[in-house]
């Protein structure tokens, strides 16, 4: 089945992809709640994110500025004594900087000081500073978003000077890796940059990292956020 829209189907997805998160957090000898789940909605209904919540979802990302302003315009209008928490994960085109700043929580993905003025600039003075994270090109992709390994303690220094903005750690996307051990090793490394900029930033507390294919490895390293969505919603067109 390609669209998983059933309350009962995502409800048991849900807890099915928890499950796997808790295993990994016992063996990685952590705190049970030191992990949190982000449970990847784009491209998904309205339905299916009511869905997860009903069944204890609280976080949830997406990638479209469009669509999900639309979706969490539409939420607090349906929904209004349900708090979600919306996190941006996506591709930030400077245009779109101030609907993102508007309506989420948190920003996963920014990879340059432009893009950070402009949210920093339209954050509502009504709302707290934005949580975001650097994001870090591991690998060096040409066709991926993100800083490189070597200027992202620039980055941050930066974003930490402006006040509606609130640095809370970093993400990344690498390439996938074929076993366990090579999935570990390019985790390490955003970990040892935490690591490191926590030496300047002490509030620094979040890695964003891993997904289906590779939750073991990130949370062995230290994942804080883990961001899922096929296996808990179904897939989708894009």
């Amino acid at each position: 089945m390609s669209e998983l829209t059933n309350a009962s189907l995502i409800a048991t997805s849900l807890a099915e992809v928890k499950a796997t998160v808790a295993r990994s957090v016992v063996q990685a000898n952590r705190d049970p709640d030191s992990v949190q789940l982000l449970a990847v909605s784009k491209r998904k209904p309205l339905a299916a994110i009511a869905a997860a919540w009903k069944a204890g979802q609280r976080a949830f990302g997406e990638n479209y500025p469009d669509e999900a302003v639309e979706k969490i315009q539409a939420w607090q209008a349906v929904h209004p004594d349900r708090d979600a928490q919306w996190h941006y994960i996506g591709a930030i085109q400077s245009r779109k900087a101030a609907v993102i700043a508007t309506h989420f929580d948190w920003v996963h993905s920014v990879d340059r000081l432009k893009v950070a003025k402009k949210l920093a600039l339209h954050r509502p003075e009504r709302r707290p500073p934005l949580s975001v994270c650097i994001q870090v090109n591991l690998d060096n992709e040409v066709n991926k978003s993100g800083v490189a390994y070597t200027e992202a303690g620039e980055l941050a220094d930066a974003i930490t000077q402006l006040p509606q903005l609130q640095l809370r750690g970093l993400m990344s996307i690498p390439a996938p890796r074929e076993n366990l051990a090579e999935q570990r090793a390019v985790f390490r490394r955003l970990s040892d940059l935490l690591e490191q900029l926590k030496a300047d930033h002490p509030q620094v507390d979040t890695l964003s990292m891993g997904m289906s294919a590779d939750l073991e490895a990130a949370i062995s390293e230290g994942a804080t956020i883990v961001r899922v969505g096929t296996a808990i919603f179904g897939s989708r067109d894009s």
